[in-house]
């Protein structure tokens, strides 16, 4: 069974706010022109507005179109509500992002007779509590159809894919309506004579694996066949963070450090919890001309803190405007900054010379942590958090929700719950 909520961020505005109910809003990150829209409530969409879309594009389909600034915290508590009411009905309860779910009934044939009647149960528990937020629910074989039955009906929807009744469902569909199927995937399934969602589904697995490349077109074979092939629990391998950039940031080289060093901390903080050290880096300036910079870092030594994954950005930006002659690649025409660490190493097997002093900070720092962790996390800040306060707004990820939803022997990231 797949749950999918409905203009998650956008119902939980209106859900807090029973103002808003019934009109066309959004939330943004920021409110300007060139802001996207992450989110339009169900009103908005019927009105052709999209997430992704430009805010100026957006009020000039609706004028009335109304603004909230994103509550990332917020919506993680709504999170954290829905997937509890999930955790009723099942023990597995797989999050697959801030706003949907997979419960795997595999075990509970025998406990429940009807899934229909289970999913209809879901969407009441959810509006007991939360009675402005509605969720599609598809129920299938496997992860997959269950997904593209959450698709078929929106909002507020609910359809089961059977062997009885899937290739009706698969003869009104598009190849691109597929989750996973995007345009490059599309012109290669084309290339080998199969056009539709149907002929997908019965073409052979010799033509698949020729289509789309060895594996991967065994498990698209598998998906339109009710085998599973996408419920895995996959280690942690990397982690991000980035934000996109006003131009009132980008006007000042202190704001863009300032921005540099918060994210730096929020991946300090997510490796602490993690107990991780990461061994490389990414770091990637993006630009409002499309172009962008990007450098791999490689440490010497297994790193947690955030200032040395400061200082090694740093030491990089400044060789590459050195050799180029550049006069700054922090400048006014930048549009977002990422950063991502990976190559990760357990706290417990990471080795320390004699004399390395880096003993000394990894043991302050997880006292500093520990504090945090009582008496919640603005109650201690390093120095170079400080330098302009507030300048990382914190954002919200339409992907991965490990940190909210941690397995037995780790750790719930608490700090992702506090303002």
């Amino acid at each position: 069974m797949y749950v999918d909520m409905n203009s998650f961020f956008a119902s939980c505005e209106q859900q807090m706010d029973v103002k808003l109910r019934g009109k066309p809003i959004g939330v943004c990150p920021y409110e300007s022109p060139n802001a996207a829209v992450i989110a339009a409530s169900i009103e908005a969409k019927k009105l052709g507005i999209k997430t992704g879309m430009r805010l100026q594009e957006a009020r000039t389909l609706c004028p009335e179109f109304i603004i909230r600034p994103s509550q990332p915290v917020k919506y993680r508590l709504f999170h954290v509500a829905i997937m509890n009411i999930l955790r009723n009905y099942c023990n597995e309860v797989i999050p697959k992002s801030i706003d949907e779910a997979i419960l795997i009934f595999t075990s509970y044939k025998l406990v429940y007779k009807d899934f229909t009647e289970i999913a209809k149960k879901i969407k009441a528990d959810i509006a007991m509590e939360m009675d402005y937020l509605k969720c599609s629910i598809g129920i299938a074989p496997n992860a997959f159809l269950a997904k593209l039955a959450t698709d078929l009906q929106k909002p507020n929807g609910l359809v089961e894919i059977t062997s009885e009744n899937i290739d009706s469902h698969l003869k009104t569909l598009q190849l691109t309506d597929l989750p996973g199927i995007a345009r490059g995937n599309e012109k290669r399934l084309r290339a080998a004579g199969i056009n539709t969602p149907l002929e997908l589904r019965y073409a052979s697995v010799s033509l698949l694996r020729k289509a789309l490349g060895g594996i991967s077109g065994y498990y698209w074979n598998c998906r339109m066949n009710f085998y599973e092939v996408d419920l895995y629990s996959s280690d942690t391998k990397s982690m991000s963070t980035g934000r996109m950039v006003s131009g009132k940031q980008s006007a000042s080289r202190q704001t863009l450090t300032s921005l540099i060093i918060a994210l730096c901390t929020a991946l300090e903080q997510r490796l602490v919890k993690k107990k991780f050290f990461c061994r490389e880096s990414v770091f990637v300036i993006s630009y409002r001309d499309g172009s962008s910079w990007k450098t791999h870092l490689h440490f010497e030594y297994p790193l947690q803190d955030a200032t040395e994954l400061k200082e090694y950005i740093f030491q990089k930006i400044e060789e590459y405007e050195k050799a180029t002659n550049i006069h700054s690649l922090l400048n006014t025409h930048i549009q977002s900054i990422n950063v991502a660490i990976y190559n990760f190493i357990s706290q417990d097997i990471v080795q320390y010379n004699l004399f390395d002093n880096r003993i000394h900070k990894d043991v302050l720092r997880k006292a500093m942590y520990a504090m945090k962790d009582k008496y919640g996390k603005n109650i201690v800040r390093k120095a170079s958090e400080i330098i302009e306060l507030g300048v990382l707004k914190d954002a919200i990820g339409f992907g991965s929700v490990k940190d909210l939803n941690v397995i037995e022997g780790e750790e719930l990231n608490n700090f992702l719950l506090e303002e």
